[in-house]
């Protein structure tokens, strides 16, 4: 199974249990944006941030392990489920890290499962910031910059 097809099952069930229609972020939500290879490691996904850093964590957390994910990272909110590993963070993030306003994200829809992806604007945006962070600036730099580098020839900037 691709790893679209796992973030489209794990989608499938934040619909259908929490009414979450997830943020497909990461290397991921910028191959299905393209349709170019970037070769994720992971998953990442924006939920709304009671669901990760509120009240409802807990029932959250639950729900997953209920359902064949593995908690391999509380701090970093990461599961793991048949190998992938499912990292969740707070959509609503965005607005301060990349002056991204949630209702600017375009949601689509793939045989009835909802789910947000970010425009290439966007993807610039985060990629730009995110190549800011003392972390990523070292683990991440290189990869950072060849996407930002893709993302601008795309917009033709």
């Amino acid at each position: 199974m691709t790893k679209f097809n796992c973030f489209l099952q794990n989608a499938e069930m934040l619909n259908d249990k929490f009414n979450i229609v997830p943020l497909l972020y990461g290397s991921l939500g910028l191959e299905v944006l393209t349709n170019i290879t970037f070769n994720a490691d992971d998953i990442d996904i924006l939920v709304p941030q009671v669901f990760v850093t509120g009240e409802r964590w807990t029932e959250f957390r639950s729900f997953l392990e209920n359902n064949g994910y593995e908690l391999t990272d509380e701090h970093e909110h990461t599961f793991r489920k048949d190998g992938v590993d499912y990292s969740y963070a707070s959509v609503e993030g965005l607005k301060d890290f990349a002056d991204i306003d949630i209702r600017d994200i375009n949601i689509r829809n793939s045989s009835g499962t909802e789910y947000m992806l970010l425009s290439l604007e966007q993807y610039l945006k985060v990629y730009i910031k995110s190549s800011e962070d003392g972390y990523r600036m070292n683990v991440k730099e290189k990869q950072d910059n060849q996407k930002i580098e893709f993302i601008k020839s795309l917009l033709c900037l």
